[in-house]
């Protein structure tokens, strides 16, 4: 697709922190004897990409705000435009050696996002879009897919760790969700599940308590590529919770209507 400069932008420094993590990958492999040190590795590597991406976008464009895993938020003397990067989204997995996990980066304008960018750089997927424009991956249109029976649908989601407080409601989300649908996936890179919504793999998609970072992106590549969003409880805020549903017209009621039983 033509983009955009920023969306152009926004191409080159996902793609250059890319290359830089996949060096990084490649070495944390022979790590895993000691988790600290592969996990210390990890961190280093998570900085440096999010160094590369700031330098490159707040270089050409230093009046934009900035928010991102790493690094203080910063509002820029244009009030209406900010950077949200997540330069790798799927630590665990790049800690551990599997190879999914991407870089995300979203431009807002007045609270709404008009661009997006999830580059996976293990398989050299390139997921781009921008608000009017439709969702790309390799130069490629997407759309979200078209089934319309929940029977026949995979779902993606994120299954929270280590005593997270969200664990008994996704656990209700799970045992409403696995009788109805034909399998849900937890494979690690909200970015990424995303991607795969408006790519037609997954067939939607939902988590709680997100950072903008983690769905900002996705967000947008969902809608261009023809699908649905909303928060997880009616009549809440995506930004202010954090929590989300994305998912194709033909399951996006279906959807939400599971995931809105209340527990009993």
């Amino acid at each position: 697709m033509q983009g955009s400069a920023n969306l152009n932008l926004m191409i080159k420094a996902a793609r250059k922190a890319g290359r830089a993590l996949v060096k990084d990958f490649r070495e944390v492999e022979n790590l895993q004897v000691s988790s600290k040190a592969a996990g210390d590795f990890v961190t280093r590597a998570n900085v440096a990409a999010e160094r590369i991406i700031r330098e490159d976008l707040m270089d050409a464009r230093p009046n934009y705000g900035w928010l991102a895993e790493e690094t203080d938020p910063l509002e820029g003397k244009d009030p209406t435009r900010r950077w949200i990067v997540d330069p790798l989204d799927g630590t665990a997995n790049f800690l551990h050696g599997l190879p999914h996990w991407s870089v995300s980066i979203a431009l807002e304008f007045k609270s709404e996002i008009i661009a997006a960018v999830v580059f996976d750089p293990a398989k050299d997927e390139l997921f781009v879009a921008e608000k009017g424009a439709g969702t790309f991956m390799n130069d490629k249109r997407l759309r979200v897919s078209n089934r319309n029976s929940m029977l026949d649908c995979i779902f993606a989601t994120g299954i929270p760790q280590a005593g997270k407080r969200t664990l008994p409601a996704t656990l209700h989300d799970l045992a409403q969700m696995m009788p109805a649908c034909a399998g849900v996936r937890q494979w690690g890179s909200t970015a990424l599940d995303m991607a795969y919504v408006a790519a037609g793999r997954f067939d939607g998609y939902w988590e709680r308590e997100l950072q903008p970072w983690e769905y900002s992106a996705g967000l947008l590549l969902v809608r261009e590529a023809g699908g649905f969003t909303a928060p997880i409880r009616d009549g809440a805020d995506i930004a202010e919770r954090g929590e989300l549903i994305a998912a194709n017209s033909g399951v996006f009621d279906g959807l939400t209507r599971v995931l809105r039983k209340r527990p009993e």
